[in-house]
């Protein structure tokens, strides 16, 4: 782990519980510990899990039960399980005092912040498992999946407040309110119809029709001495005229 004192980056967590997170202390594969202040202004020291480690059941259970056996035995109150694991009884001893903790889904730990002393980090030891579980350590040390991870686990963030319900009287009050305003627009646009229809003016009435009488036609007569004129007779059919006076004398018998 680096134990140089670093800037928050992108991604760390602003606040974990009542601490505001103020600088990194440690970053390590099973988690990250940040420099943080309390309410009161006292100085904490935060260790949180790596999102590859809070998602691993049982790497988040050897780091919620580490802290919680550090509680129980500065309380004086120790179970069977603590008397019989030797390593995690050793561990809880050295704690340092839990200030407040969180075993949800991105678990943390804060305790007080001491330069030269150990902090929240210790509760970090028991979460890699090196070698065998029971006895020394024997064979390949076991390397998680996660150990890459150096992503901090980030809590699930909170719910929205449901959204406000009115009283059944306060509904009631603007219904009435609404259906007022509705009658009183539709009573303002009849009133606006109506004035408009009254101040047109009335069309104006149509000319009388005159009836102008004409004389009836006349014929034009002819004048004396002025030959008619008649359509000229064929000279086939029925109605082929006779001789014209005057034409008895023309020719020679024959």
């Amino acid at each position: 782990m680096a134990g140089v004192a670093s800037p928050l980056q992108y991604g760390d967590p602003p606040h974990l519980g009542p601490f505001v997170l103020q600088a990194r202390l440690r970053v390590g594969p099973a988690g990250l510990v940040y420099l943080g202040q309390g309410s009161d202004g006292r100085a904490v020291s935060v260790a949180v899990l790596t999102r590859g480690a809070a998602l691993d059941p049982a790497a988040r259970d050897r780091f919620v039960t580490g802290i919680r056996e550090a509680t129980a035995s500065r309380s004086g109150v120790r179970g069977w399980m603590a008397r019989a694991t030797r390593g995690r009884t050793a561990v809880a001893d050295a704690a340092p005092q839990v200030l407040a903790m969180d075993g949800g889904s991105a678990p943390w730990v804060a305790t007080p912040y001491e330069p030269d002393r150990a902090g929240a980090e210790r509760f970090l030891e028991p979460v890699l498992v090196r070698g065998t579980l029971i006895g020394e350590q024997h064979g390949p040390d076991f390397a998680p999946h996660w150990i890459s991870d150096r992503s901090p686990a980030l809590p699930a963030p909170p719910k929205g407040a449901p959204p406000p319900v009115e009283t059944r009287r306060s509904v009631i009050i603007a219904g009435v309110v609404l259906t007022v305003l509705l009658v009183m627009l539709a009573v303002m646009a009849w009133l606006l119809l109506r004035s408009d229809e009254e101040v047109q003016p009335p069309p104006k009435p149509l000319p009388p029709t005159m009836f102008v009488p004409t004389p009836p036609p006349v014929p034009a007569s002819p004048e004396p001495g002025q030959p008619t004129t008649s359509p000229s007779p064929a000279r086939s059919g029925t109605g082929t005229p006779g001789p014209r006076p005057g034409d008895e004398d023309e020719g020679s018998p024959i």
